[in-house]
C-alpha cells in the first residue's frame, strides 16, 4: 500500500492509493462516460448499417428479371430475358436469336423512347414510343411481380410485323442522349427511325428483331434504310 496526500484547503488528509494513484472509486464518473460514449457509437454504426442494407434491399426489389420463351414464325425457339427497373421506368430486353446472337432493346418509358442495339450492326436505332408500345411493356411490368419464367403458347400467340425506316442523315450525337441510352450506345453511331408501311420489293430489309411480351404478342421489328 502506498500513501499519498490529498490537499483540502489548509488541511492535509491521508488517503489510499492503489498502483500509485487514488482509489478507483473516485474515477467512476469518467469511466461511466467513456463506456456510454462507446455504446452510443456502436448504436450509431448499427443504425447506419441497417439503413444501408435497407436501401440495398429496396434497390434489389426494384430490379426484376423475367425470362420469356416463345417460337418464331418458322418454329425456332426464341429465348429472351427482360430486366424491369421499376424505380427508373426502364425495361431492357436481351433477345437471343436462333444463331445464338444477342441483341439489346431498351424501353425508356420515362422519356418515351425505344433504343435498338442489334448485335450484328455498328449502329443504334431510336424510335418514339406509341400507345401499343406502352401497352406491351405494361404487360411485362405487371407480370414481373408474379412470374419470373413465362412460356408463350404457339397457337395463341399473335404475331405482328413493324417496319422501321432508318433515317441515315439524322445521326444523333451520343452525348446528347440521357442515361442509360448514352452508355448503351457509346461505341456506336445513333440514328432515328420512322414507322412505315411495308417497304415493298423496292426496299431491302436488312435485319429484324423479334420481341415477345407476356400478353401473348410477338412483334418482329424489321429495319431498312430510307433514301437520304
Amino acid at each position: 500500500m502506498v500513501n499519498c496526500w490529498k490537499h483540502s484547503g489548509d488541511h492535509s488528509e491521508e488517503g489510499r492509493c492503489t498502483g500509485g494513484g487514488f482509489d478507483s472509486s473516485s474515477y467512476l464518473p469518467k469511466a461511466f462516460w467513456i463506456g456510454f460514449s462507446a455504446i452510443l457509437l456502436l448504436v450509431v454504426v448499427a443504425l447506419g448499417l441497417a439503413g444501408h442494407l435497407a436501401l440495398a434491399g429496396s434497390g434489389s426489389k426494384s430490379l426484376q428479371t423475367v425470362r420469356i420463351t416463345a417460337s418464331d414464325q418458322t418454329g425456332l425457339l426464341l429465348n429472351q430475358s427482360a430486366v424491369v427497373d421499376l424505380q427508373n421506368d426502364l425495361v431492357m430486353f436481351s433477345v437471343t436469336s436462333s444463331g445464338n446472337q444477342t441483341s439489346t432493346v431498351l424501353f425508356d418509358i420515362k422519356h418515351g423512347l425505344i433504343c435498338y442495339k442489334p448485335v450484328d450492326q455498328d449502329s443504334c436505332f431510336l424510335q418514339t414510343m406509341v400507345r401499343s408500345d406502352y401497352e406491351h411493356v405494361g404487360s411485362l411490368v405487371n407480370a414481373s411481380g408474379d412470374k419470373r419464367n413465362i412460356q408463350l403458347s404457339g397457337n395463341k400467340t399473335q404475331r405482328r410485323t413493324e417496319f422501321l425506316g432508318v433515317l441515315a442523315a439524322s445521326q444523333v450525337n451520343v452525348s446528347s442522349l440521357e442515361e442509360p441510352l448514352q452508355t448503351l450506345c457509346q461505341d456506336r453511331s445513333v440514328h432515328w427511325t420512322r414507322r412505315t408501311d411495308d417497304p415493298g420489293k423496292q426496299r431491302l430489309v436488312y435485319f429484324c428483331i423479334d420481341i415477345c411480351f407476356p400478353s401473348n404478342i410477338c412483334v418482329s421489328v424489321c429495319f431498312y434504310y430510307l433514301p437520304e
